[in-house]
């Protein structure tokens, strides 16, 4: 009798469970048996690894063989074994010594002909292999620099199984040509990448070229953008058609600031699970974005599929933007999926084949228009829809949605002299980034001994106890509290607000102007004062804005009934 066995990762939705892969021979009548709870695209290996052995000028023992995956318990997918059931047969076949496969992880797909394909998830495979201990890793030629980034760990990169036995071995590698043809992109990595499924994070995407002095007027919707790149808020842009949300929505990824180690490793496993890493870019260190369309199911929003689930639009969009156009649009049942996501920052599936918790730290972007014909206004003009009609569609987002949602600001039409006159004024994207930055990093050394780097992610809890504000600053809040314009959770998220605020403009603490401006933010209650003098003018360093005139009918338009009511508090 004789017994090898090598090790591979299970990937269990990002996450990876080491396995040992154990070979047995024994005398009988030559078969091929492979056991451990394997899925179709695995029990198929047996027919790969015959083949790729064979014409690898290897012989294939003519014995009964056994091969075991082990934990047994644990449901196995896909054909990243391949290698390693190659290897063990080979080394309880004499081929190999079994010690130079013992404390070896492998990963990879063989073809017939004995080359090594790429597979998906090799950066959080490896991940786990460095957790278990191990300091060796094989993975094909094409993945190898994905692998690498992952500290401690020797990754050997290979191009066929032959190359693999001649390096186990010592002996000459034999040369392995690519298989490019005529400037062709190399055949071994197809499917390796999946069509996009909505997510960009390339650092060349067209995304991070769109500037914020494109968008014609919208002042109060772009300071708006501002406040939720800076504290990681959620946001909910509401106007007609044309108004510039979707535009103001595709430029948000590229204010936020550049990913961490940290996070772009988090950000990069997810893709590559999911069959989105870009040939060529092992690493995503910028915030990705993810637009789905409003068809779009359940399953493709929070994860999901035939047995063990794959991430989906919310983990996709982790650390970056989740951007639902047309939200009233999508199912009633997606949209309030959405709420533990907000709340947790993971999102937990439960499946007959197993559970999993997917990252989902997303900062998420909805717009929609106020009424079916998306011409309802508080004057009524134009509009052709009835009272029902309004109501039904603005309620399709419900009331514990939009309470997650820090910001809610109303996207005015944009008038002649905005779409027809060149603004001096309009910031480019560069320089709000470069203020979205400085404001991040003021928070981050303001949490830096908490577990928390933005300030959407402080507990209401520690607002209130540890980062007191001055006396007086939350009197409005208080009010509005009492009325019954903004629940418990809506007080937490003002607080965050007014130090994202605060933050953009360089003081210590919020005062009673950033709480209001929080609030109206908020609630879209004004407390006083447009939301353009509000934010704009407490900030000293930003530009002085244009002015409607006096007769254009905008969101944050002064009355004088407004103006008494200033002068009473």
């Amino acid at each position: 009798m004789a017994f090898a066995h090598t090790c591979s990762v299970a990937l269990v939705g990002v996450d990876g469970v080491i396995v040992e892969v154990q070979a047995d021979l024994e005398p009988g009548v030559a078969a091929f048996t492979l056991v451990g709870l394997p899925d179709k695209a695995l029990t198929e290996a047996r027919d790969r690894v015959r083949a790729a052995v064979c014409n690898s000028g290897e012989a294939w023992p003519q014995r009964k063989l056994t091969v075991g995956l082990s934990p047994a318990s644990v449901p196995k997918s896909g054909s990243g074994f391949d290698l390693a059931v190659a290897c063990a047969v080979l080394a309880a076949a004499e081929r190999l010594d079994p010690s130079s496969i013992a404390d070896l992880l492998l990963i990879g797909e063989l073809g017939l002909d004995g080359r090594v394909r790429p597979v998906r998830g090799v950066l959080p495979s490896v991940l786990a292999a460095a957790d278990a201990g191990y300091d060796r890793v094989v993975v094909a030629e094409q993945t190898a620099p994905e692998a690498s980034l992952v500290p401690g760990v020797t990754v050997i990169g290979v191009r066929s199984l032959r190359q693999l036995v001649a390096v186990l071995t010592g002996a000459v590698e034999p040369d392995e040509p690519s298989e490019r043809i005529g400037g062709r992109p190399d055949p071994l990595m197809a499917g390796l990448m999946l069509p996009s499924a909505g997510a960009r994070g390339l650092s060349d995407d067209r995304t991070l070229r769109l500037d914020m002095a494109d968008v014609a007027g919208q002042y109060e919707a772009r300071r708006a953008l501002e406040i939720a790149a800076a504290g990681g808020h959620h946001l909910y842009l509401k106007g007609p058609p044309g108004a510039g949300k979707t535009m103001l929505a595709e430029r948000l990824p590229s204010l936020l600031p550049p990913l961490t180690q940290k996070e772009a490793l988090e950000v990069t496993a997810v893709h590559s699970v999911a069959g989105l890493l870009p040939v060529g870019r092992p690493l995503i260190d910028t915030a990705p974005y993810c637009a789905p369309h409003h068809s779009t199911t359940m399953p493709a929003i929070v994860g999901g599929g035939s047995g063990l689930p794959r991430p989906g639009a919310v983990s996709l969009a982790h650390r970056g933007v989740l951007f639902l156009d047309e939200a009233p649009e999508f199912p009633v049942r997606v949209l309030d999926a959405l709420r533990q996501p907000l709340e947790s920052g993971e999102v937990v599936i439960a499946r007959s084949a197993g559970s999993l918790r997917l990252p989902a730290r997303f900062l998420l972007c909805l717009a929609a228009n106020p009424c079916p014909c998306g011409r309802y206004s508080r004057r009524g003009e134009g509009c052709e829809c009835t009272p029902a009609m309004v109501s039904r569609y603005q309620g399709r987002l419900s009331g514990p949605l939009l309470d997650r949602v820090d910001l809610q600001v109303q996207v005015a039409p944009v008038t002649r002299i905005e779409l027809m006159e060149r603004d001096a004024t309009a910031e480019s994207t560069e320089t709000v980034a470069a203020r979205v930055l400085a404001a991040r990093e003021r928070a981050a050394a303001r949490l830096e001994h908490t577990p928390w780097r933005t300030n959407a992610e402080v507990p209401g809890h520690e607002l209130r106890t540890r980062w007191q504000l001055g006396a007086g600053a939350l009197n409005d809040a208080a009010r509005q509290l009492e009325r019954g314009l903004l629940t418990a959770r809506g007080l937490d998220r003002v607080l965050r607000v007014a130090w994202t605020v605060a933050d953009l403009a360089g003081r210590d603490r919020p005062d009673q102007q950033d709480v209001r401006t929080a609030l109206v933010l908020r609630t879209g209650v004004e407390q006083g004062f447009p939301l353009s003098d509000r934010v704009h003018g407490r900030l000293g360093s930003l530009p002085a804005q244009r002015r409607r005139g006096p007769d254009d009918d905008w969101p944050g338009k002064r009355t004088e009934s407004a103006a008494n009511d200033e002068e009473a508090v």
